[in-house]
């Protein structure tokens, strides 16, 4: 590859960037466009303008030696995004042999077994999104991203923007849930997040501009749920109606 190959790499990448944040698509699905382009890039020495089927046969068995099929996928989406969108290419059709779509029920957390999560949790602001995602049954992302605009406090209902398929929709609010928040927000008066970031402290999250980190989100609840003995999956936490103490 030369100096010439590796700047218009780097150029339509961030071409690549600027165009998936204008299609307006959720963050984790912009994250995981960038990173195909960039493993596809290193794949192939950044030289992936004229790639053939042959080329990406190849890369996408390769791939699967290492990768799950949900990885493939997103890759395979990314890329077709970037000769579409950057290259203003027609996509050359990639005829994958998918394996059965198998459904999963959701795992779900027994009263008993949130009652321990939250009385294991010992950080507030984790306690209080976990039992808000549980009494609505919503997503860690949603919870994540809830403002004190959404409250609807008066007709009991909560705005969830941006759901899956970037989709808004509107969740009942236990009256249970709108307590527990109201005595949380006074705890750190954030004037926008319901969940605002804690690296600042209790000061600091006055403040803060953006939300709670999911990854010490996720870090956190797979070692309390460990800890407490449960073995399920924990991306959603099924609806309950128990009283965590804050």
């Amino acid at each position: 590859m030369t100096t010439a190959d590796e700047k218009q790499f780097k150029e339509n990448y961030q071409k690549h960037l600027q165009h998936l944040k204008l299609k307006g698509l959720q963050p984790k699905t912009i994250d995981a466009y960038a990173r195909a382009i960039r493993r596809i890039g290193g794949y192939f020495n950044h030289e992936i303008n004229d790639l053939s089927e042959e080329q990406l046969s190849n890369y996408f068995i390769d791939l699967l030696g290492t990768h799950s099929w949900s990885a493939v996928k997103l890759d395979l989406y990314g890329l077709k995004f970037f000769y579409q969108h950057v290259l203003k290419k027609p996509w050359q059709h990639i005829d994958l042999i998918k394996p059965p779509h198998a459904k999963r029920l959701p795992d779900i957390v027994t009263v008993e077994e949130a009652i321990q999560l939250f009385q294991a949790t010992e950080k507030l602001s984790y306690r209080v999104l976990y039992f808000t995602l549980y009494s609505m049954g919503l997503r860690l992302g949603e919870g994540l991203r809830l403002e004190v605009g959404d409250i609807d406090s008066v007709r009991r209902r909560v705005h969830i923007r941006d759901a899956k398929g970037n989709k808004d929709r509107l969740v009942p609010l236990p009256d249970m849930t709108l307590d527990i928040l109201r005595r949380f927000w006074s705890v750190h008066r954030n004037p926008v997040f319901l969940f605002p970031n804690r690296k600042g402290g209790l000061k600091g999250s006055l403040t803060a501009t953006s939300p709670l980190d999911r990854g010490g989100v996720q870090v956190t609840m797979r070692k309390v749920a460990k800890a407490c003995g449960i073995k399920k999956r924990l991306p959603r936490i099924a609806c309950g109606t128990v009283m965590p103490r804050i």
